[in-house]
């Protein structure tokens, strides 16, 4: 797939590494949505990209869905679609004040891996109506894992599920798409330097990442965005998921 004059829907694109995918598509000639929570960056983001800014809760299904309808109305048709939100919570299975909450396993859930789902559908219905390339190609997908689905630490047994199952969906979703000349892809990154890992001290950050084979530190957005954007263009990627992780395994705790 060539970027330029292509259209991409960023979820989670008014900060860190939605972003940085943007911005590298932008780069490249490809036009910009951007979704993300009214609190958040995403109206000036877009301003600066020169693309269209979507108000959304990823957690909130139905309005996803007008999000996503109206990003794609602004652009024209959608060719390219990175979703990065998530989040987790620290709760062991057991612990000394009783078992893990089910309400806070089924939020972490529904904020990871059935958001993931109902965007990926939705999303792909919209690119199954554009014209393909000379490969047959319509678009790509690419969502958001962690190396926490393959070693999640004690007390991410919510956020280890959620990524596992984003994992776990990834090549049937693109067996699934494959007719329709679609491809579906993830990324599972280790620690990476944004959101709420920003505030971390150097030092404690570095007893995080001392596990990692090289570079022994976070990673940065546009680490995430070098993959993504290689997976777009590279019709031979899909149905996998790349872990970007600087060779790092997490330890138990």
């Amino acid at each position: 797939m060539n970027i330029k004059d292509h259209n991409g829907i960023f979820v989670g694109g008014a900060s860190g590494m939605a972003l940085a995918t943007a911005e590298k598509f932008k780069e490249r000639g490809g036009n910009v949505a951007i979704l993300d929570l009214p609190s958040s960056d995403g109206a000036a983001v877009a301003e600066r990209l020169g693309g269209s800014y979507h108000e959304c809760n990823v957690m909130e299904f139905e309005a996803a869905e007008k999000a996503i309808a109206d990003a794609v109305n602004a652009l024209g048709s959608a060719h390219f679609c990175v979703n990065t939100a998530g989040g987790g919570a620290a709760q062991r299975t057991l612990a000394k004040d009783g078992p893990h909450s089910l309400d806070e396993f089924r939020r972490v859930v529904d904020l990871n891996l059935i958001a993931s789902f109902n965007i990926s559908r939705l999303v792909a219905e919209h690119m199954s109506r554009n014209e393909p390339n000379e490969e047959g190609e319509r678009g790509c997908i690419i969502n958001t894992a962690s190396i926490a689905a393959f070693e999640g630490q004690i007390g991410q047994v919510a956020y280890s599920a959620a990524k596992a199952g984003i994992v776990g969906m990834t090549f049937v979703m693109a067996r699934d798409l494959g007719s329709l000349g679609i491809r579906a892809n993830c990324i599972a990154p280790s620690l990476f330097d944004t959101g709420l890992t920003s505030a971390i001290p150097d030092e404690f950050a570095l007893q995080l990442t001392k596990d990692a084979a090289f570079p022994k530190r976070m990673g940065k957005p546009e680490h995430f965005a070098i993959q993504a954007i290689s997976m777009y263009e590279n019709a031979m990627m899909n149905g996998g998921t790349v872990r970007v992780d600087a060779g790092q395994r997490f330890a138990p705790k």
